[in-house]
């Protein structure tokens, strides 16, 4: 237990310097609060207003869950396919990499019009496409960058293509998997939120932050900024034990090894 302990501390400790010097600069250097409230005040703000932010952390971490979990076996999938059938990749990637330079401002409000401004499909679809493509182009290398050696080792062995890509691709594209996860998570509750200020129901947190912006309550604004963060170091950590549960022998131990 003290060992899965100790790489908590750094985090934590420099968490702590942080706040503290924000608490004190802001004091010190008499900001006012709608340009940078200090951390009592977001503390504050947390506690009075933890029911509709626990509601909107919910609503918006569904969204930015179910739009990670669909984008990741996307992208996966397609790399697989792409992979196993070459003449797909140079007609693929390109359009991979054009939906992923279309910007979200633009793909919200279609999306809205698809499913419908309330629907629950519009914003997950935005999380969807951002997720998508750090794990199809990841995973895609993964299966590619393979040494010849092997490939030549399992040829001369008369392995089939599956047999190749079941033994020798999929272990060696599982770090650059897990690597677009870690990436992908983050950034599904950005996606996430972002496609809420162009509409959908407001007990999300998009809605909230817009809402208390414009009426200048900046606190309710940043601690609805501090829910955020939270689901997304959730995610990061759920991505974190998916990798130790599939790559064991990265744990240092040369046991494993």
């Amino acid at each position: 237990m003290r060992s899965r302990l100790e790489p908590l501390w750094p985090p934590i400790v420099v968490g702590v310097i942080i706040m503290s010097l924000w608490e004190g600069l802001v004091r010190l250097l008499k900001v006012r609060e709608f340009l940078l409230p200090k951390p009592t005040s977001i503390a504050s703000a947390l506690g009075d207003e933890w029911t509709p932010l626990r509601t909107a952390g919910w609503e918006t971490g569904k969204t930015a869950v179910a739009g990670l979990l669909f984008g990741v076996v996307a992208g996966a999938l397609l790399a697989l396919v792409v992979s196993r059938f070459s003449w797909l990749r140079g007609s693929v990637t390109p359009l991979a990499v054009a939906l992923n330079a279309t910007p979200i401002i633009a793909l919200a409000p279609i999306f809205n019009a698809w499913f419908g401004i309330t629907d629950f499909r519009s914003n997950a679809a935005v999380v969807i496409i951002v997720v998508f493509f750090p794990v199809f182009i990841n995973t895609g290398t993964g299966l590619s960058e393979v040494e010849s050696n092997q490939i030549e080792l399992m040829r001369s062995l008369a392995a089939s293509e599956n047999t190749v890509l079941r033994k020798v691709r999929i272990p060696n594209a599982l770090p650059f998997f897990l690597t677009s996860l870690r990436l992908a998570a983050p950034l599904s509750v950005i996606a996430a939120i972002v496609a809420e200020y162009f509409g959908g129901p407001q007990n999300r947190l998009g809605p909230f932050i817009t809402q208390n912006a414009s009426f200048s309550r900046y606190a309710n604004a940043w601690a609805a900024i501090v829910v955020a963060s939270a689901i997304g170091l959730a995610l990061f950590a759920f991505s974190a034990v998916v990798e130790k549960i599939s790559m064991p022998w990265k744990q240092g131990d040369p046991a494993r090894a």
